[in-house]
């Protein structure tokens, strides 16, 4: 495809089912940075504390994880060639994320499993759409 071409329409349902998926993830991380307590009620006690007392490099892993797939997303809908960096970002930070998680002994096998799936198929749709000439 060439610049002056229309993207398919699969192209515009992965990006926007894409946002969605990773406006829901901010605002789980704006919710539990705002009100931790409310956000967290029905979680087991050692996941509670785990967010509380959250080392540092976790904490900028798991802020790298969901902002860098929103603004994948969003550099999706603008057709930006960028897109791909900014999931591969995501990707390192929910890695690094989920490893303070694993070393704290609170980390559940379906979440992660969901989330890397989620990001690693945006990141794989993003590059083929850039090696396709999708994206700007």
């Amino acid at each position: 495809m060439t610049n002056g071409t229309k993207a398919p329409t699969i192209y515009w349902v992965v990006a926007v089912l894409g946002l969605l998926w990773n406006c829901i993830g901010a605002y789980l991380y704006i919710q539990t940075r705002l009100n931790p307590d409310v956000m967290l009620a029905s979680a087991p006690q050692e996941i509670r504390d785990y967010v509380t007392n959250m080392p540092l490099w976790a904490n900028i892993g798991y802020g790298l994880g969901v902002w860098g797939s929103l603004a994948g997303s969003v550099l999706m809908l603008l057709r930006s060639r960028h897109a791909p960096n900014a999931f591969l970002v995501s990707l390192v930070g929910a890695l690094v994320s989920y490893l303070g998680q694993f070393l704290a002994g609170v980390l559940g096998p379906a979440e992660p499993a969901m989330i890397l799936a989620g990001i690693l198929l945006l990141w794989w749709y993003s590059r083929r759409a850039a090696a396709q000439g999708i994206l700007k």
